[in-house]
């Protein structure tokens, strides 16, 4: 049985990894981690990028071709 002490350390991990995750996020860089896991777990098959071809396909998806949008 787990009493609530030996229960907060892992919460105190957890909420670290979803804050740290949002912060990411919030300054546009992907999580190469959670794409790495998802491969994995969706698509065993396949071969999962190199973190460069990730981090270019990311930017490509968040920026497009570079022309600038209006308004």
């Amino acid at each position: 049985m787990r009493t609530a002490g030996a229960a907060l350390p892992e919460a105190g991990r957890y909420l670290a990894r979803s804050l740290g995750a949002t912060l990411r996020l919030m300054v546009g860089l992907p999580d190469y981690d959670a794409y790495l896991s998802h491969m994995e777990r969706t698509h065993p098959e396949q071969a999962p990028m190199s973190y460069e071809a990730f981090f270019r396909e990311r930017q490509q998806a968040r920026y497009g071709s570079g022309k600038g949008r209006c308004c």
